[in-house]
């Protein structure tokens, strides 16, 4: 190899180094804002896709719906008071009427559902159903709308359930289980209840602070799923709520809701629409990987394979509808 040769393979060793050290958090400061933009979608991708562990750890030593309720009000009261230090305008009554609906859409039933699925799923398998969302947004407007989707969208639609029927072939035997019969159901409630939200947000948008609202929907639907499990019987005491879980909920109200959202408005902000939505195909692989390390859950080929193909109909439905994807809170997580 010649001198030169050498000189040039440094020199792009050099230029690989260097475009890594945007993710770098002791030198992101001193970036420019597209790079700190994709510092923040790496947090984006990193933290949403381990807000299902976080939830599958958590329900291991408290109910679901306790969990869910929890980590929504506490999250959202972040929101609130910071808002309400910062004397934002609170919503108007025909404002918190689309806010309370809203709220009861994405996080009591959206996540409040797929917080209690992973308790007979995997998570992995929970992360890929919430991933596919946009699909039942194809199927709302093929039965509701009176204009037809695009072809793309269509043909998206054809391939994103031609990869959840891959997926679902290595667990045609599960299904005996009645157990995981219910985890599915819940989770595809719980996609349907997110698309409906997202359908409904676009006919009833309101002028007003969105993260704000996001916080007050956090809060009356955690209070709301905190009521429905003291109803039920479905709770513990607050004493005898397990370090693990409280180390999950903590985690995922930190990092789930409050940093990730924060971070997702300021990828936004700065990168484009498509750039931005990635996180909604890498949180499925980061919730299976770590599934597969954390909690010995099954990774198959069948699984990997139907994985990415249902996130490549998804891919050709946002191409299609070219919208950004909503912020999920677990798609934290949910």
């Amino acid at each position: 190899m010649s001198i030169f040769d050498i000189n040039k393979t440094l020199a792009q060793t050099s230029d690989s180094i260097r475009q890594l050290s945007v993710l770098n958090p002791l030198t992101i400061h001193r970036k420019g804002s597209k790079a700190k933009a994709v510092f923040c979608l790496a947090l984006v991708c990193l933290f949403w896709g381990t807000t299902w562990i976080a939830s599958k750890q958590g329900i291991l030593y408290m109910p679901p719906l306790q969990l869910a309720g929890m980590r929504q009000f506490l999250g959202g009261m972040c929101y609130v008071i910071f808002f309400t230090i910062r004397r934002e305008k609170w919503p108007t009554r025909r404002q918190w009427q689309t806010i309370i609906i809203l709220g009861y859409l994405n996080f009591l039933l959206s996540n409040g559902l797929t917080t209690w699925g992973v308790k007979y799923i995997s998570a992995g398998l929970a992360a890929i159903i919430g991933a596919i969302f946009p699909l039942w947004l194809v199927v709302i407007s093929l039965i509701g709308s009176k204009s037809k989707p695009p072809s793309k969208a269509v043909f998206g639609l054809l391939i994103g359930f031609s990869g959840v029927c891959i997926i679902f072939f290595e667990h045609l035997a599960d299904f005996i289980n009645a157990d995981f019969r219910f985890g599915i159901l819940l989770s595809l409630i719980a996609t349907w209840s997110w698309a409906l939200g997202t359908t409904y947000t676009k006919k009833k948008a309101e002028q007003f602070n969105p993260y704000f609202s996001l916080g007050l929907q956090m809060v009356t639907s955690g209070l709301t799923l905190l009521a429905i499990s003291a109803a039920t019987g479905n709770t513990i005491p607050v004493t005898a709520i397990a370090w693990q879980s409280w180390l999950a909920i903590g985690y995922l109200v930190v990092f789930g809701s409050v940093i990730s959202f924060i971070a997702y408005l300021y990828a936004l902000q700065n990168l484009t629409t498509e750039q931005a939505s990635i996180y909604a195909y890498i949180n499925p692989i980061v919730a299976m990987l770590l599934g597969f390390l954390i909690f010995d859950e099954k990774l198959t080929i069948f699984i990997a394979v139907g994985g990415l193909i249902a996130l490549a109909g998804v891919y050709l439905v946002n191409k299609a509808y070219k919208t950004p994807l909503p912020a999920q809170p677990e798609a934290e997580g949910m």
